[in-house]
This record gives C-alpha cells, structure tokens and sequence, in this order.
C-alpha cells in the first residue's frame, strides 16, 4: 500500500516529464545542421531506472520495518 503511492506519483511526473522532455529536445536538436532522431526508449529507458530506484528504497525501508522489534518502537513513543 505504501510504495503504490510513491508508484502513483513517479508515473504522474513521467506522464507530465516525457512530452515536455520530448519537446524540448526536438526544439534544442532542430538548431545543428546532423541531428539524431528521438526514439521513445531514450525517454522510457530513464523512467524505468526511477521505477527501480524507487522499488530498491521504498523496499529497503519496508524491509527494515518488517524486520524490527515492535516493542522497542512503542518503546520510544
């Protein structure tokens, strides 16, 4: 339920970075004489890495969760 969330809000800022993303590029790439093409994995790519990166920390600090002693957290309450 807790990693949903932070999913929920890595794919809004995908959503909202990758046409502008995409603009931007275009418009910067347009001004050189050989340009590249854009191909959609050179944006999906790097929003897939933040997929991951997010799942390693928000897993990290589950797991550490999980693994702790409850007394010793109410303890400290």
């Amino acid at each position: 339920l807790i990693s949903r969330d932070y999913f929920k809000l890595i794919l809004l800022a995908f959503v909202i970075a990758a046409p502008v993303t995409y603009l931007y590029m275009e418009k910067w790439l347009s001004n050189f004489v050989y340009h590249i093409e854009i191909r959609w994995w050179i944006l999906v790519l790097p929003g897939l890495l933040v997929f991951m990166v997010a799942l390693f920390a928000i897993g990290g600090q589950l797991l550490k969760a999980a693994r702790s002693n409850p007394a010793n957290t109410l303890k400290y309450e």
